[in-house]
């Protein structure tokens, strides 16, 4: 069988730093092949390189077919109509005048091709990310891309919507399109690959078969063995540390009762909008609440007061690492400091970025690092502050796999060490691996408790749930 394009001994420095070493890759028609490795393995390197964006400085690349990126970062016009999308660019014109009607016309066969179901008049900035993506794909059919690139097409995207993506993307493959597929979801690659190339430190590492092991695919990532994907190490539960009792707010959540003990994780699921974060806010005090209390061993903590709440103990990793958990301007050592404001350590500083193994050094602006990394600092931060209980508000989310199993790690060293911890996670397999107990929320209500260990089809089935009020 014929490569679509053959690359081979692709090597790209920038400065003195070597992003890619000697990189082989075949893409075939009719394949999908997924490009794993943790962040700054050299994935989006070699993407750009292959996208012509960048020369390589060694190596060569062979293929006449056509190759279309879709980027993390859509490329499309908010203001502007599906159909003008659709043919961005290459607007049909009639007697020197784009001709609107005609895009109209054609839009609809476009559209079905990847089967989206949308009025070619409505505007771009009216539609969910998931359908704006297959914009994107529909115009690179269009451009009649034999290779398409899809980088990390399912970060934003909901269960479903991630279904429906990997559908069309079967059905490309179906039609002969080579696909080249990057995502840190391990469980889609078991669903859709047919190859895998496994890149670490700019190096391919590996080319995989469909049907290999998780824990094969994560250790070739990381380069050293890995136990388990949720090494949760279990401890013996000791006195409450966070005690959420009747916890309400009009319009949010209503009668929440949640406690976490000494050594123990206890996880929070439930489907978008079930008010898990909200919860998490109001306990820590960012938000107010209506009625109920919040108690740090044993005492009650002053609502919407976020430094009696530190003071108490109390610590909180948001969802928005960028926009909540640090200062992107400011070094790793700055952020770490700023729980412990006057405590200039810098011996601590120095220790703690060896404990998290943060690919980076102290003096190093935090917005250089990768994701994974930079969500260490922030858990970082708090650890110097000692914290008796950690909430932890998707930990892990836009993280590759090997940053994934350490963050595990420092959850399993605080409740060894006698911390809690609360965790929100919108991951079921993270929650359900690494929790001792899993509440599940529904429309703002705890609809029940589960032990660690509960299946996915036992949480969805709480979580799906109707109460009444």
């Amino acid at each position: 069988m014929n490569a679509l394009i053959t690359a081979r001994g692709i090597t790209k420095h920038f400065g003195p730093t070597k992003a890619l070493d000697g990189v082989d890759l075949d893409i075939f028609a009719g394949e999908v092949h997924v490009l794993l490795g943790e962040n700054g393995a050299g994935k989006s390197t070699l993407v750009k390189v292959l996208a012509g964006i960048h020369g390589p400085d060694a190596g060569t690349i062979e293929g006449s077919a056509s190759l279309a990126v879709i980027h993390q970062e859509l490329a499309l016009v908010p203001e502007l109509s599906v159909a003008e999308n659709l043919f961005l660019n290459r607007l049909p014109r009639r007697f020197g005048f784009v001709d609107r009607a005609e895009a109209r016309r054609r839009a609809p066969r476009l559209l079905e091709r990847v089967g989206l179901d949308v009025d070619p008049d409505a505007k771009v900035k009216d539609l969910g990310i998931a359908q704006q993506q297959m914009i994107e794909i529909a115009r690179a059919l269009d451009k009649d891309a034999g290779v398409l690139i899809l980088d990390e097409p399912t970060a934003v995207l909901t269960d479903t919507e991630t279904d429906r993506l990997l559908e069309i993307m079967a059905q490309l493959r179906g039609n002969g399109v080579g696909l080249v597929f990057i995502t840190h979801h391990l469980d889609e690659i078991q669903r859709i690959a047919d190859r895998i190339t496994v890149l670490r430190d700019g190096r391919s590492v590996g080319v995989l078969g469909p049907g290999v092991s998780t824990r094969h695919m994560i250790e070739l990532m990381v380069g050293r063995p890995i136990d388990e994907q949720y090494p949760r190490a279990r401890q013996r539960p000791g006195r409450p540390l966070l005690s959420i009792s009747h916890l309400s707010r009009r319009g949010a959540f209503h009668d929440i009762t949640i406690e976490v003990r000494a050594g123990e994780v206890v996880g929070i699921a439930g489907l978008v909008g079930a008010g898990r974060t909200e919860v998490a806010r109001a306990a820590f005090g960012v938000d107010d609440y209506d009625e109920g209390s919040v108690e740090v061993d044993g005492k009650p903590l002053r609502r919407n007061d976020v430094q009696a709440a530190i003071k108490a103990g109390l610590g909180l990793v948001p969802e928005d690492r960028k926009g909540q958990g640090l200062v992107l301007t400011a070094t790793v050592g700055q952020n770490l400091e700023l729980v412990t404001l006057g405590n200039r350590d810098r011996e601590r500083l120095h220790d703690m970025v060896g404990k998290l193994r943060v690919k980076g050094s102290v003096e190093q602006p935090v917005k250089e690092l990768s994701g994974g990394n930079q969500q260490k600092v922030v858990i970082g931060k708090w650890l110097l502050a000692d914290p008796k209980v950690l909430i932890l508000d998707e930990p892990t989310r836009g993280v590759d796999v090997g940053a994934k199993v350490e963050i595990y790690e420092l959850v399993n060293r605080m409740t060894a060490q006698g911390r809690a911890v609360l965790l929100v996670s919108s991951d079921l397999p993270e929650v359900i691996g690494m929790s001792d107990r899993v509440v599940v929320m529904a429309h703002g209500r705890v609809a029940g408790e589960l032990p660690g260990g509960a299946t996915q089809d036992q949480v969805m089935a709480l979580a799906v749930q109707e109460i009444s009020a």
